[in-house]
This record gives C-alpha cells, structure tokens and sequence, in this order.
C-alpha cells in the first residue's frame, strides 16, 4: 500500500532540487518539467518500494535521466529518417466518399460494421472474420449481408449521367 503522506513529502522537499538539476541538463525548462513529471509519477507508481530506498531522490533523478535519454534517442532516430528520407509525405487526401463511408458506418450496429470493415477493407476472408470476432462462419456472413443492406439505406450513388440509383446496381451487379 501507498502512503501518500510520505510520498507527499517528498516531492515537496524534493521537486525543485530535480527540476533544478534537470533544468540544468536540459537547458529547457518546459522539457525539464515534462521529465520530472513523468520521474514522480514512476516513483509514486512504485513508492512501496522507492519510500524504502535511502536516497529516493537519486532514483527519480536516474528516472528522469533515463527518460530524457529515451526522448533524446527517439528524437535522433526521427532526425536520422528525416536526413535519410526526406520529410514524411502530406497525408493523402480523404476523398467524400471515403467520408462518406465512414460516416454510414457509424450508423450501423457495431457487430456489422466490424464484419464489414475487416472483410471489406482490410481484406479478411469470412473465415478469419470468424475467427477474430469468436463467431460461426454463418454468423459472419448473416452481419456481412445485413450490414451491407443498412448502408445502401445511408449511401448515395452520384452519377453525372443522370440514371437511378437501382439502375446503377443492376448494372453492377450484371442484372441489366
């Protein structure tokens, strides 16, 4: 069990001296409170023990070392990519309909809507949709089916010619 009194304590005796050390190291005080933030939070994390140490100042001191070390590291491997590869390309631009697609999908039960998206878009076959969500084959294909009705209910199909809507799904679907 924890106890927040002691814990308390020492952070108040202790924060500035961290913050001040790291501060120091950084250069940067907003990165130095970030540091020292998540070096409390771990030693609150595991005050149980770290209360008992004799110099539990020393191990939030190694924690936020540690941690700059890390975000160092991580920002040095991003740099290295960058200089290597240039800067990430600009996202790809949503299209309205994958906008709309989205936006139907929320309107279905979650169970259809997760057959659909990894049967459909990420390519499962309904045997590995089965599989992943822990239902029959037959289970899956009942949510595909229904699922697909509902969101012909919420999408629209545009066509600059000017035909219905059921004349273009005969002609997808080769019933013309």
């Amino acid at each position: 069990m924890r106890d927040s009194q002691s814990f308390d304590d020492f952070y108040l005796a202790s924060v500035r001296r961290v913050t001040s050390y790291v501060h120091a190291w950084t250069g940067n005080l907003a990165d130095a409170e970030d540091i020292v933030q998540e070096a409390f939070a771990k030693a609150w994390q595991h005050w149980g023990k770290v209360g008992g140490y004799a110099d539990p100042e020393g191990w939030v001191r190694t924690v936020a070392f540690r941690h700059r070390v890390s975000v160092w590291r991580k920002a040095t491997t991003r740099l290295t990519a960058h200089r290597l590869h240039g800067p990430p390309g600009d996202e790809p631009e949503v299209s309205p309909d994958y906008v709309a697609i989205i936006a139907a999908l929320r309107k279905i039960p979650e169970a259809e809507r997760r057959a659909i998206v990894l049967h459909h878009i990420v390519g499962l076959t309904v045997e590995d949709v089965a599989a992943e969500t822990g239902v029959a084959q037959g289970t899956v294909k009942a949510r595909l089916h229904r699922g697909r009705h509902r969101l012909s209910g919420h999408l629209t199909i545009d066509d600059p010619v000017g035909r219905s809507q059921e004349s273009i799904r005969k002609e997808m679907h080769g019933h013309e």
